[in-house]
């Protein structure tokens, strides 16, 4: 039983190394792209474009071209009021050495930030402007004024910058490094290989590089389990392609701090040689590096184990690689020494330095593919033609590739056409299977393809048969010559290759000979031309008219009507507003008959959008004057009712005293 759990924990553990070793680093292809994305800044914009560009190049070890008119520019753009931009501004600067900028207007801005009611970002960024400043700041201030924005913001971004301001903190900053194990443990984790912050590359490289540097401030390894260590780290690798100014500083920083602190530095086992292990090149060789692609001495690599990926079986185990003499870090296997069969495998690789290191992680469990090839031949091939019925004997010919058959062969609507071959490996020399296995019948004339697929039986012998009769449609019924070629191809074949093997003559039952003027399927097609629908047929005039009359009668009704009750005409008012509305009124109905005749939707609408403006103007000015006027007719009998009443009150009152 005890051997039993021992096993299960040796699968367990080579698992959790084959997930989160790191398997690539930063070449120097890389480097010179992240180099390409610094330089590309200048001239720069603003002091944050100026912070990343300068800070990057001295990450690369490389020149700044035109430092003094960097200096200059610098100074430029900087704005006084923005502690962001100041502390971009300084930490440029200082990163260039030799350059200053102007102090007294900026001082004030800086320590006016440090307060506990100020952001996380604007604390840090203050505190650390003015230690690139050379100007005096309070320490103590600075870590209560942190301490108390952290209770406010405790999201992973702000911490980081914590961490960052905590490395250059004098006094005591256990608080800070106590919440290092709290935050790293809010990354979320995807695919069991890499962890990562919500915010990305900014905020986690964020957090993982100020964690390190307060670890190497304080002198003890940050809380952070070597696994997770190895998952932010592949994260991170996965991200090396970035083109963003800002992305690029971040992720050369924390590679760099990765590559250099004292308690962690993954380990990167990479291939160095093609996927693909050939006869002409039958090594595996892997480069054991650092994060930045630097040596990290003499050490033993050893493949623990190569397994097939088809049928899990292992080829070899406890294979030692060895060391190429011209470069430290590369490693090579003869792989076919093993005779492994044809197939992908993946080698699980251990790393164990010469002398022992306790900071290099994700030493064990590295995992490697590799495919191994062969060369295949054709053999056995036969061709030839046969009736539907079986009734006679196929006649077939032998071919041995890549000859050609001399003879067409003739088939019509009663016959088939089959075929049949072998693939062999010619290193084993077994039978074998190809993925992709196709005969391909091209007509001469007009250059139209058909593709057949070939099956393997149990002995593995591929075959083909082609009933012409019941491929008439897919040849269209067109008879005539067709070119007949065999495609063999795999992912593990060396030699992939198309075998013109013979031509045929077909002939189908609805279909003659191929006609001359037959356009191919790739040849130039007609200019689709889009057309609109066709307007309905107008009615008859007699039908239109007698609609437009039903549609007029009720204003014929309406004016009959106010010539019997009596219209009062001259009590319209002949104002501005009532004629203009009126006239607005005209025009909408007159729009809606030109509607009816001869505009179109969008023609009616935009004209309506112009005449509603007036008619809403004139008709609330109507309105508010006819408000108006009922007003003052109202108001004089209000008025006149209660002197009416006080006289007949005084009339009844003298008639009762007499």
């Amino acid at each position: 039983m005890a051997r039993v759990l021992s096993v299960v924990a040796l699968l367990a553990f080579a698992v959790v190394g084959q997930a989160v070793s790191p398997s690539t680093f930063v070449t120097s292809q890389d480097r010179a792209r992240l180099k390409s994305v610094f330089e590309a800044a200048a001239p720069y914009p603003d002091t944050q474009s100026a912070y990343f560009s300068i800070s990057g190049l001295k990450l690369l070890g490389a020149a700044i071209p035109n430092a003094q008119d960097a200096c200059k520019q610098i100074s430029k753009v900087i704005d006084g009021g923005n502690v962001a931009s100041i502390y971009y501004a300084a930490t440029a600067a200082s990163a260039l050495g030799n350059c200053k900028i102007e102090v007294p207007e900026l001082r004030k801005t800086l320590t006016d930030a440090i307060k506990d009611d100020a952001s996380v970002q604007d604390i840090v960024f203050a505190y650390l402007a003015l230690k690139n400043l050379g100007l005096p700041v309070d320490d103590a201030s600075t870590n209560k004024a942190l301490l108390a924005a952290l209770k406010t913001d405790d999201s992973p971004q702000s911490h980081g910058y914590a961490f960052l301001a905590a490395a250059e903190l004098s006094g005591d900053v256990s608080k800070f490094v106590d919440n290092i194990e709290d935050v790293i443990a809010q990354a979320d984790e995807v695919d069991d290989k890499y962890l990562q912050f919500e915010g990305g590359l900014f905020v986690t490289s964020l957090v993982v590089d100020g964690a390190y540097r307060l670890a190497e401030k304080t002198k003890k390894a940050p809380a952070v389990a070597q696994d997770k260590v190895l998952k932010f780290t592949n994260y991170f690798l996965s991200r090396k392609h970035v083109h963003q100014l800002k992305s690029a500083y971040h992720f050369l920083s924390v590679i760099k701090i990765l590559t250099t602190n004292k308690f962690h530095v993954p380990v990167a086992v990479s291939r160095a040689s093609p996927v693909a292990v050939t006869q002409a090149e039958p090594s595996v060789k892997v480069y054991v590096t650092d994060l930045l692609g630097g040596s990290l001495g003499e050490m033993t690599v050893t493949a623990e184990s190569a397994r097939h990926l088809g049928d899990d079986a292992v080829v070899l185990s406890k294979k030692q690689f060895t060391p190429v003499a011209s470069d430290k870090s590369l490693f090579e296997l003869n792989f076919l020494e093993a005779k492994p069969a044809k197939g992908f495998y993946k080698l699980t690789i251990n790393v164990v330095p010469k002398k022992a290191d306790p900071k290099l992680i994700g030493i064990t469990g590295a995992e490697v593919e590799v495919k191994v090839t062969t060369k295949v031949s054709v053999e056995n091939v036969e061709i030839g033609v046969a009736d539907k019925d079986q009734a006679t004997a196929a006649k077939t010919t032998r071919l041995v590739y890549p000859n050609k058959a001399t003879n067409v062969l003739e088939a019509d609507h009663h016959q088939k056409i089959v075929m049949k071959f072998q693939l062999k490996d010619k290193t084993t020399g077994q039978l074998l299977t190809a993925h992709q296995t196709f005969i391909r019948l091209t007509n001469l004339n007009t250059k139209e393809e058909i593709i057949f697929i070939t099956e393997a039986d149990t002995t593995l012998t591929n075959k083909f048969d082609l009933d012409v009769g019941a491929s008439s449609k897919e040849f269209d019924s067109l008879s005539g010559k067709y070119s007949m070629e065999l495609i063999v191809g795999d992912a593990v074949i060396e030699n992939p290759f198309s075998w013109h093997l013979t031509d045929v003559s077909l002939t189908f039952p609805e279909g003659g000979e191929t006609k001359p003027d037959k356009q191919s399927q790739y040849a130039k097609k007609p200019e689709i031309k889009h057309k609109f629908n066709e307007p309905e047929k107008r009615p008859p005039a007699t039908v239109s008219l007698a609609f437009t009359g039903l549609v007029l009668l009720p204003l014929l009704i309406l004016l009959i009507l106010w010539i019997r009750i009596g219209v009062n005409v001259s009590n319209f008012p002949l104002s501005l507003s009532a004629v203009g509305f009126h006239v607005c009124l005209g025009a909408i109905f007159a729009l809606y008959y030109c509607y009816w005749v001869q505009l179109n939707m969008f023609q009616t609408l935009r004209w309506l959008g112009i005449i509603a403006i007036p008619t809403f103007i004139f008709g609330n000015r109507l309105l508010s004057a006819l408000a108006s006027k009922r007003a003052l007719w109202i108001a004089p009998v209000s008025v006149v009712e209660p002197v009416h009443f006080a006289i007949q009150s005084d009339h009844k009152r003298s008639r009762k005293h007499k």
